[in-house]
């Protein structure tokens, strides 16, 4: 059996979760895996967003909608590449992006993450902390970084 059959890329929009999923599609191809793409939209939103505001569920909405729509994205991306694809929109707001990521990395026993990473330094990145750096500590498998700004591999 080949290695890296069950793919998982986290996406949120960004420029480097894109970078990542054209990374996890050209690993799909090596391999003949499946991708499983998942967004989550994390606690600090709630905590420090909607819960502030008297429309929250009518933000709380808003937020589904756009996470739903960048999930939707990535599915059509790797269906476009003639991939098989699974998605998960985790909108539980039961804990941090990086705790539920390796959960469903253990729950759906994958193989291989790969996730992009802004590639911060010093204080920015103390500051804001990187999901990318604790996936790679509490992940069950292993975790491949993709940095921002590096070529896309080629089809």
């Amino acid at each position: 059996m080949s290695l890296y059959q069950r793919i998982l890329v986290p996406v949120d929009g960004s420029p480097h979760a894109q970078r990542a999923l054209e990374e996890g599609i050209a690993i799909a191809r090596l391999t003949g895996g499946r991708l499983v793409i998942v967004h989550a939209v994390d606690e600090p939103f709630v905590a420090m967003g909607a819960g502030a505001w008297a429309g929250a569920s009518d933000l709380l909405s808003l937020v589904r909608e756009g996470a739903q729509a960048v999930l939707s994205a990535a599915v059509a991306r790797v269906r476009e590449a003639d991939l098989p694809v699974e998605s998960l929109l985790l909108d539980t707001f039961q804990g941090r992006v990086c705790d539920l990521v390796a959960q469903v990395a253990s729950d759906q026993r994958i193989e291989l993450v790969v996730i992009g990473t802004h590639g911060r330094r010093g204080v920015g990145r103390a500051l804001l902390g990187s999901d990318a750096e604790q996936i790679l500590r509490l992940s069950p498998c292993p975790v491949l970084l993709v940095k921002a700004g590096l070529p896309t591999p080629s089809a």
